[in-house]
């Protein structure tokens, strides 16, 4: 028996010897490079593109089963350019022989070096790529039908464990990347691509170097990325662990203040595909002068994703970061705004939904708190509930000044032009947009109109956009509104409702206009409704009405009894007046009702009171072509004998004709219709003494009898 052993084991050791000797012979007798012709016509074949093997094949077998290749180049996609598509410095991949005859793998280091990819895109928006994405479903297909006849021989391949495998390291030298984009116009280019890592064993902390930079044309960015981290894989690969991942990216350029940006990240990731769990503990990100920390986990993360977390800013100078992040702001109407800014919140996300909850936004002395939500993200339906203590708009403004005032006015003359025929509503953005969110403002101030207990609901759906806006204190009254904008159809509508209680006009008219030239209290409704997308066609198809009153009015700089003492200046040839600094007029009510049809305003009820007047007017405005045509009658009061007896009018009335437009009115008196006014009341004049003398002669009452036949 020990001499059967002994004979086997002496041809085992031949057998053996034989081997070892053949795999160091090997390389003696068969040289790779005369495989080159076969190789190129191999990928020509199943790629259509031409690979150019210009350096030269080593072939090792013992104690490593490996190749060594030189310079490689795979030509470019048929109608691109003619830089190659891949091209390959050098290249190094080798199996220990020995394992593998116990079903383990093990790799030495696996080198690259020199790796150019040029990757683009044409004007019709075909990649260079497409065509090797086309014979790679081919040769899939090919492999699917071949694998039906060897499921059993590819099993049994598998059956070789993971953890059987090892690899001495990965290392990726020197490596570029250019992506042309001629549909965008882009070009971007990746240089100096690094990546290495320590030797890859399971269950073992595996180090992880990578580093590139990338190149922008326009803008001009240079943006430099370092990434590091601990990489542990399970023998199973269900389970990976990123530890003490250091991302630090450098952004240079000339439109970038300071020519720098700098922002690193750190944190830890837990992935567990068994489990469907997924957690990264403590986030931090830091850029410039801003801070964040956010916790994230994660549940049934292949099946049904959800992710629950928070995210918390610290209190930051928003301008600066927003300076710092090439992002240029207006000169404000106060300096320190946007100077103090933070955020935290709470989060959960679903498969198609993202709830914020616990939300708390500061910025410089306003807090928002509240609530929102997106669902359906293919089609958003937003649903938000926000409450602002207090804000003034107006310190975020543009500074005005005399030279931005005449660029706006230029501006906006040409505007107005280009308005009558561009679009006003979005209708495709209207159509697809959902919300229903409610904001309420404790404290408001905007274009120096201040408010309080401010409201505003929206409900959008399907095309239909409603809204409802309440400022419960508006210079000591108040005021309501709502607003319907329906772009269902193929032309929008447009229906608007909104009152005005008991509003005091001088506060507001001096913090909006800091003008001081009228004061009373006003009662005011607008109701209209019309169609269109040009201002032009929404003008001319306006209907509504519009009801106003204005109670114990002073208008300063405007004198009606100075006018009406003009007038009779006029006719009866008398000096004018002088004029004063002081000049007003005090009204105890000026009242009146517009109705609208298709753009043009008609009023015809126009009445004021003052102590010594009395006012009556009617006309017209036209909305879309803004000639106003209105009239103003205006009579003086003289007092009876006896404060019982009623006021009497005295004297002729005074005409007062306004046209021009709604941008620019002019004002004349109507002295004809003066004159006629004069003329008839000398005739009623003498008409009375002729029929006094009348009874005079011929008996009391026959004056009365003529008097009713004219």
């Amino acid at each position: 028996m020990s001499k059967l052993l002994k004979i086997l084991l002496s041809i085992f050791a031949s057998v053996f010897l034989l081997f070892i000797i053949a795999a160091i012979a090997l390389p003696f007798f068969i040289d790779p490079n005369d495989f080159k012709p076969e190789i190129e016509a191999a990928v020509k074949k199943s790629t259509g593109r031409d690979l150019k093997i210009d350096g030269a094949l080593e072939l090792s077998v013992f104690p490593w089963i490996g190749i060594s290749t030189g310079k490689l180049v795979l030509s470019n996609a048929k109608g691109f350019s003619d830089k190659p598509f891949a091209e390959i410095t050098e290249s190094n991949l080798k199996v220990k022989l020995i394992p593998l005859l116990s079903k383990e793998i093990k790799v030495s280091q696996i080198v690259l070096k020199g790796l150019l990819l040029n990757l683009s895109k044409n004007k019709q928006g075909t990649n260079n790529w497409d065509d090797l994405s086309r014979s790679d479903n081919t040769s899939k297909k090919t492999k699917q039908q071949t694998s039906k006849n060897t499921t059993k021989d590819s099993e049994s391949s598998a059956a070789i464990p993971l953890a059987a495998l090892a690899i001495g390291g990965i290392s990726i030298e020197q490596a570029k990347i250019v992506w042309d984009d001629q549909q965008q116009g882009k070009h971007t280019e990746i240089n100096n691509f690094n990546f290495t890592t320590d030797k890859v064993v399971f269950d073992e902390p595996i180090g992880i170097d990578l580093s590139f930079t990338v190149v922008n044309k326009e803008p001009e960015l240079t943006e430099s990325i370092n990434f590091s981290a601990d990489l542990i894989v399970n023998k199973s690969l269900d389970v990976f662990n990123l530890n003490q991942i250091n991302l630090k990216s450098v952004t240079t350029g000339k439109e970038i203040p300071g020519e720098e940006l700098i922002a690193n990240l750190l944190a830890d990731v837990s992935v567990d595909l068994s489990q469907q769990t997924l957690a990264i503990p403590e986030l931090t990100f830091n850029t410039g002068n801003l801070s964040l920390i956010a916790n994230v986990s994660g549940k049934q993360i292949i099946d049904k994703p959800s992710f629950t977390g928070s995210i918390n800013i610290a209190e930051f100078n928003l301008a600066t970061f927003l300076q710092n992040m090439a992002i240029t702001l207006p000169k404000m109407q106060d300096t320190s705004a946007m100077s103090k800014a933070s955020m935290q919140l709470a989060f959960k996300s679903g498969e198609d939904a993202i709830n914020i909850n616990e939300l708390l936004l500061k910025l410089d002395d306003t807090s928002v708190n509240g609530s929102a939500n997106i669902k359906n993200f293919a089609h958003p339906a937003y649903n938000f509930a926000l409450k602002v203590d207090s804000i003034n708009i107006d310190r975020y403004l543009p500074v005005e000044d005399a030279k931005s005032k005449k660029t706006i006015k230029a501006v906006s003359t040409s505007a107005q032009a280009a308005v009558a025929v561009t679009a006003l509503f979005p209708v495709e953005t209207l159509r697809n947009f959902n919300a229903n969110g409610q904001i309420t403002v404790d404290k408001l101030k905007v274009n120096r109109s201040s408010m309080s207990g401010v409201s505003f609901k929206i409900k959008a759906k399907n095309g239909s956009i409603k809204t409802e806006q309440q400022v419960k204190k508006f210079y000591q009254g108040s005021y309501s509104g709502k607003t319907s904008i329906n772009v269902q159809g193929n032309t929008p509508r447009l229906a608007i409702d909104h009152k005005l209680v008991k509003v005091q006009v001088e506060p507001l008219i001096k913090d909006k206009f800091d003008m001081t030239n009228m004061t009373g209290l006003v009662n005011a409704s607008i109701k209209l409704n019309g169609r269109g997308n040009t201002e032009k066609s929404l003008k001319s198809s306006l209907n509504g009405n519009i009801d106003f009153s204005f109670k114990d009015g002073v208008i300063r700089g405007f004198n009606l009894q100075k006018i009406i003492d003009q007038g009779k200046s006029l006719i009866g040839k008398a000096p004018l007046p002088t004029t004063k600094k002081t000049d007003q007029t005090v009204f105890s009510v000026i009242k009146g009702s517009a109705k609208i049809t298709n753009g043009l305003v008609s009023n015809k009820d126009l009445y004021a009171e003052a102590s010594k007047l009395r006012v009556n007017g009617k006309g017209t405005a036209n909305l879309v072509s803004e000639k106003i045509d209105y009239t103003i009658h205006a009579k003086l009061l003289k007092k009876a004998a006896t404060e019982t007896q009623a006021e009497k009018i005295k004297g002729i009335p005074i005409v007062i004709n306004i046209g021009g437009s709604l941008s620019k009115p002019s004002y004349t008196l109507d002295l004809v219709a003066m004159l006629t006014e004069k003329n008839k009341e000398k005739i009623n004049k003498k008409k009375d003494e002729l029929l006094k003398k009348l009874d005079e002669k011929l008996g009391p009452g026959v004056g009365d009898l003529i008097k009713g036949f004219f």
